[in-house]
């Protein structure tokens, strides 16, 4: 198993190259128990049989080095400094070679990649979905320009070499932002999104929704979750922050009816389509923001048995958790990918009538700092919310200004 990475000091995204996984596992099990565990026990870390090449989701930066050769790979950390990437080691190897690809046929085009400072050039990113079960791929070329000289022979030549492609989406973005995606895209090939399997559901994925980018852990994390819900077949849940609706559906089998809530425009759509497409009608989707939405069911008393949350790197908002307070549900599944955020709300929703009753990390990035965890959390029958208002604790201070750089990021 490769374990070094020869620009990782460049990259700065993978903070544990050269470290054995065993030893990876390790720090990520310390540093769990030392920010969850006065919550109670913190279960082993499910880990990968093979840690590499995991992510179904590459997207590279496309520009010129200082000799002005084409160049493309990810931001140096807290840069938009390219370094060039030739092979990643957490990156789907695929994905990777098609990416190399369209940098051949840039220069063989003599298409220009866009220049951040200057504002000219074409192409500024390629963002590559592959679906792990159906095989299915889908291509995103982001240009700063609409005008795409050359595209239709530029794609037929992407797909003369790479015929195992399901579709080409052209996304343009003439913004000076940080964001890699534009509002406005168009189809050039295929049908716009690519379709995987996960948990026994099939799942369309347009350009622009999230996706879990490692399938293989996902699953596995997903299906802890639903296990922690105790779904008997009789419960009414709630699905926050549902993204294209992947744990409501997974659960809206056990359950009696779920409503999922997403802010995701395109995400929302998505999930109406998955939910259609696996015959799923004990579910439906809104738009809108989960806090928002929370705080409306709460006034109108709505009842919930089961909230699922799986909020951003920034953790739930003082809505969505006042809310949760007004609705009091049985049972609420966290699953969490930044564990300071999920200590800070754990303090609030345990002083509130909860107890943490489960709490399981899943190594869903290895060679990164990052994990995700699924906390099962029960109301205590007889005792009510702390009627004290919400507030802000020094770590909810500390964290609060992270969260518009975190949820870009997520």
């Amino acid at each position: 198993m490769p374990s070094v990475c020869v620009v990782a000091k460049k990259c700065g995204g993978c903070r544990y190259t050269g470290v054995p996984y065993p030893e990876q596992l390790e720090i990520k099990q310390k540093n769990e128990e030392e920010l969850l565990g006065r919550f109670g026990k913190v279960e082993r870390i499910i880990g990968m049989r093979y840690p590499c090449f995991y992510r179904n989701k590459v997207t590279a930066a496309f520009g010129k080095d200082k000799k002005g050769n084409i160049i493309c790979g990810t931001y140096s950390e807290g840069t938009h400094y390219i370094v060039q990437v030739d092979k990643c080691l957490i990156e789907d190897e695929k994905c990777q070679e098609i990416i190399r690809t369209v940098k051949k046929l840039l220069k063989g085009f003599k298409m220009e990649p866009f220049n951040e400072d200057t504002g000219k050039g074409l192409l500024r990113h390629v963002l590559v979905r592959r679906g792990i079960k159906t095989g299915e791929i889908m291509v995103v070329l982001v240009l700063g320009t609409h005008v795409f000289p050359s595209g239709n022979n530029f794609v037929k030549e992407l797909l003369k070499i790479h015929p195992e492609i399901s579709t080409v989406v052209v996304n343009i973005n003439e913004k000076r932002t940080s964001m890699v995606l534009g509002e406005r895209e168009k189809i050039s090939y295929g049908k716009g999104y690519i379709t995987d399997e996960l948990c026994g559901c099939r799942f369309r994925i347009s350009p622009s929704s999230f996706y879990q980018i490692n399938p293989i852990q996902t699953e596995i994390l997903y299906n802890k979750a639903v296990e922690f819900a105790g779904l008997s077949g009789k419960e009414s849940v709630i699905d926050a922050y549902c993204g294209i609706g992947t744990i409501g559906m997974v659960a809206a089998k056990h359950a009696k009816n779920v409503i999922g809530v997403e802010l995701n425009g395109n995400a929302v759509r998505d999930a109406r389509m998955n939910a259609k497409e696996n015959k799923i009608e004990n579910i439906e989707f809104f738009k809108g923001d989960a806090g928002d939405f929370m705080v409306k069911m709460a006034a109108e008393k709505a009842k919930a048995d089961v909230v699922f949350m799986d909020p951003p790197r920034a953790g739930s908002t003082e809505e969505f958790l006042t809310a949760v307070k007004t609705l009091s549900p049985k049972r609420l599944v966290y699953v969490s990918c930044n564990p300071v955020t999920l200590s800070r709300d754990l303090e609030f929703i345990t002083k509130n009538g909860y107890e943490v009753k489960k709490i399981q990390p899943v190594d869903m990035f290895p060679f990164t700092d990052h994990c995700e965890t699924v906390v099962l959390l029960t109301r205590k029958e007889k005792t009510g919310f702390d009627k004290k208002p919400f507030g802000k604790s020094s770590e909810r201070k500390k964290t609060d200004y992270r969260k518009k750089k975190d949820m870009q990021r997520a």
